[in-house]
């Protein structure tokens, strides 16, 4: 007789399941067995916001969308979850405990267990309450200096990831060609060179950390006319190729980018969202890039609303998919019922749902998001009782001292002087007058994209969540023993004049005025900077300017200090300020850094990454010019800067000398070596920044004068020299020809060792010898600086 033994047996793991199994033969096995309907709804997401007492989170309405029955979605599954932290305050451990919840709902729902990429924005730092709110992209340009954005990147990378966010959509990769638009603060700069290597350097932070950056805007988004926000686009092929291009490209290549963002803007006619050439062509065929392409948000509505080239939702649909857009975000809309009714009226071919579906569920899998032990439990959570939501609450510091520390170091390096007669450092002043409406406004180092000013102000019951000393504060805290009497004298834009006798009346009875100035960041018009919030000129907003003039004719020194998302022209006070010093947004640590520069405890080291205009009126215009757009007799518009790109004083001052070439000929295809000496010669320590500018005196097509092409940071403690060496591949001068292929010609460059795109330092030519050489996508983007003793 045998006795009856239990053998346990392991249910089959589906193959797409397998993490045995190749990624490509998951996916094509989890596309076959999807009905049309759960294809589709991993192509788009739902705009939630997390609940505050750690349920599951709830669908956010917008004037935008309808509303959004998650019951009925999904048992089809869901691809995105948009902005769960982002989209009204909630306590961290709570908002993660309501994604958990959520993710649990949705894997329970769809027969595959598929959980959504759960996205936020993070711009400049997580936007979610509570988390550090670090300087805004266009002071990451300011620090010149791409491994401090590595690690600050890699740190929100890390917070995000914590409490279960997978995709931040950051960074933008816009370059600058009007500074009227209201998102100049969220660019890096106004040269491709420059938003290239810091950008890249921020997605390779981020993804390091495991978060899928997200490339923003592709492409032209920063090129509309007269800088009004989502306008028409006026840039021809060249200027998109070599001006517009080359950072997504690097970001792409260099960085390891895993998403990219269509731009709202069409080029000639044709809307990014529906440009087959530019997302499947350009960055798919050409340039080898297999993430995926999302929306940005009603995108893809907007080429039957905004654009006019699709008849109906369906239309705009299959123009996206037909193009390359591979995720409908922030919600569904046109990937919804109109796409499946497309594709049983056969308008649209299921194999271009397939095609997205591939890509997206390529990277859910590589993401972890199909393997049989993923769990919805964050790394925040390990350990943690997730059934006693009080109890959780407060548990997870999205603000850590690491941080702000990090934070800290970003907006001191990005802090730029502009101009100081001597004023500067401050030597321990008895009698401080601050004025201006940035004076005591804790929120006026904050960006639009900050979680305070894009979401916290719906919510003025709540608190800001995280630590803003205003400058008023900071410079208590810095001068101790000072006297410092606050006058606000105007608003930022509400013109008021009445405070300004008072204000002068302050400056009178000082020893030294600061002055603070500049934006309030905002969304729609609702401030001076940030996205809807362009400018009619570059005049101070409000009447900030006849307060700086009225104190300038007070008798007392001033030093102005900007506080804004954008350079301003700042009329007689370029010549008539003691001191002035400028900085964008630069976050949570940043009226310690301007306290610190003014006090001379720091020594300033940040570079202008976009030109300060001389007078209101002359943009567009940017150090990017060809000849033409030059100062001229022809015109009485001088578009000549008041402070140009890359400019930055310091405390110290710099000898540059013994600038020697290695060869005085190199063929198109080779590289040539430039050295010089850098030399510290003032008192104190100090950082110079060496700007490698190109100059092509005669090209086949019109080039600009100068372009950034390579740079270096050099600290020097006084008396302290190294030697630069720059080793410069001919790929440097490639442009794009007449028949539109990228070329390097051979003939003579001028080689410009600058400390800004106005001060030339030392200069050599080399001559490129050979035949006109094709420099595709796979040419060097850069100089290599070698630094020696």
């Amino acid at each position: 007789m045998t006795a009856n033994v239990a053998v346990e047996t392991t249910p089959e793991i589906p193959l797409w399941n397998d993490p045995s199994h190749p990624v490509s033969a998951r996916v094509d096995a989890l596309i076959g067995a999807m009905t049309l309907q759960e294809k589709i709804a991993q192509l788009y997401g739902v705009w939630v916001g997390a609940s505050a007492n750690g349920g599951e989170v709830a669908p956010h309405q917008h004037d935008m969308e309808e509303a959004v029955d998650l019951d009925a979605l999904l048992p089809s599954g869901l691809g995105q979850l948009t902005r769960p932290f982002g989209t009204a305050p909630v306590d961290p451990a709570l908002g993660a405990l309501s994604l958990l919840r959520t993710q649990t709902r949705i894997t329970s729902a769809n027969r595959f267990g598929i959980p959504a990429v759960a996205h936020e924005e993070c711009l400049a730092g997580f936007a979610a309450w509570g988390a550090t709110a670090y300087p805004v992209p266009l002071s990451w340009g300011a620090t010149f200096d791409p491994d401090v954005i590595r690690r600050m990147a890699a740190a929100i990378g890390r917070d995000m990831r914590a409490v279960g966010v997978h995709q931040g959509l950051a960074p933008v990769l816009d370059v600058v060609r009007d500074l009227r638009w209201g998102r100049v603060e969220e660019t890096i700069g106004e040269d491709p060179y420059l938003v290239g290597t810091i950008g890249t350097a921020y997605v390779q932070g981020l993804e390091s950390a495991g978060i899928v950056a997200t490339l923003k805007h592709f492409v032209g988004y920063s090129a509309s006319r007269a800088g009004r926000n989502l306008a028409p686009t006026s840039v021809g092929p060249r200027e998109r190729a070599d001006v517009l291009l080359p950072p997504f490209e690097m970001a792409i290549r260099e960085g390891g980018a895993r998403s990219v963002m269509h731009a709202y803007t069409d080029i000639d006619g044709i809307p990014s969202a529906a440009d087959e050439k530019l997302l499947t062509g350009l960055l798919r065929d050409t340039w080898g890039f297999d993430g995926t392409v999302v929306a940005d948000y009603f995108g893809i509505a907007f080429l039957k609303t905004l654009h006019g080239i699709a008849g109906d939702f369906a239309d705009a649909a299959g123009a996206a998919l037909t193009a390359g857009v591979d995720i409908e975000l922030p919600t569904v809309k046109t990937f919804g019922a109109p796409l499946a009714d497309a594709v049983a009226e056969g308008r649209v071919p299921e194999s271009l749902i397939d095609r997205a579906l591939r890509r997206v569920l390529t990277q859910k899998a590589d993401l972890g998001l199909l393997d049989p032990d993923w769990s919805p439990v964050p790394p925040a959570f390990a350990g943690a009782d997730l059934d006693d939501p009080d109890a959780l609450r407060g548990t997870i510091d999205l603000d850590s001292p690491a941080n702000r520390e990090l934070a800290r170091e970003i907006a001191e390096k990005a802090v730029v002087l502009l101009a100081n007669d001597g004023t500067l450092p401050l030597a321990a002043p008895r009698r401080i007058a601050l004025v201006g409406p940035n004076a005591a406004e804790g929120t006026a180092v904050l960006g639009c994209y900050s979680f305070p000013q894009h979401v916290g102000v719906q919510h003025p019951e709540i608190p800001v969540g995280i630590e803003l000393p205003s400058l008023a504060e900071s410079l208590a805290a810095e001068f101790p023993d000072a006297e410092i009497t606050v006058a606000r004298g105007t608003g930022v834009d509400d013109g008021d004049l009445s405070g300004i006798a008072e204000a002068v009346d302050t400056a009178r009875d000082a020893d030294i005025v600061v002055v603070a100035l500049g934006d309030r960041a905002g969304l729609f018009g609702r401030g001076t900077s940030g996205e809807g919030c362009d400018a009619e000129s570059l005049a101070l907003p409000g009447a900030q300017q006849e307060l700086l003039n009225a104190l300038l004719d007070s008798g007392t020194p001033v030093v102005t200090v900007l506080l804004a998302g954008r350079p301003y022209a700042l009329g007689r006070a370029v010549e008539d300020s003691a001191a002035i010093v400028q900085s964008f947004f630069p976050g949570v640590g940043g009226t310690r850094a301007i306290a610190g520069v003014l006090s001379g405890r720091t020594a300033p080291s940040g570079r202008l990454p976009v030109s300060v205009p001389r007078g209101p009126g002359s943009q567009p215009a940017t150090y990017l010019g060809a000849r033409l757009a030059q100062a001229s007799e022809v015109s009485n518009i001088d578009p000549t800067p008041a402070f140009g790109f890359g400019h930055g004083l310091t405390y110290t001052t710099f000898a540059w000398s013994d600038l020697t070439l290695d060869t005085e000929q190199a063929p198109t295809d080779g590289e040539f070596t430039v050295s010089l000496t850098v030399r510290n010669t003032g008192e104190r320590s100090g950082t110079e920044v060496v700007q490698l500018y190109l100059h092509d005196p005669v090209a086949s097509v019109v080039q600009p004068v100068q372009r950034l092409v390579g740079y270096t940071r050099l600290e020097l403690a006084p008396g302290e020299e190294r030697r630069v060496r720059v080793t410069v591949p001919a790929d440097l001068a490639s442009f794009t020809g007449r028949d539109g292929r990228r070329i390097v010609e051979p003939g003579e460059l001028e080689l410009r060792l600058s400390a800004s795109s106005t001060d030339a330092r030392l200069t050599t030519r080399v001559t490129l010898t050979g035949p006109v050489r094709e420099a595709d996508h796979t040419r060097r983007f850069h100089a290599e600086f070698t630094v020696e003793d």
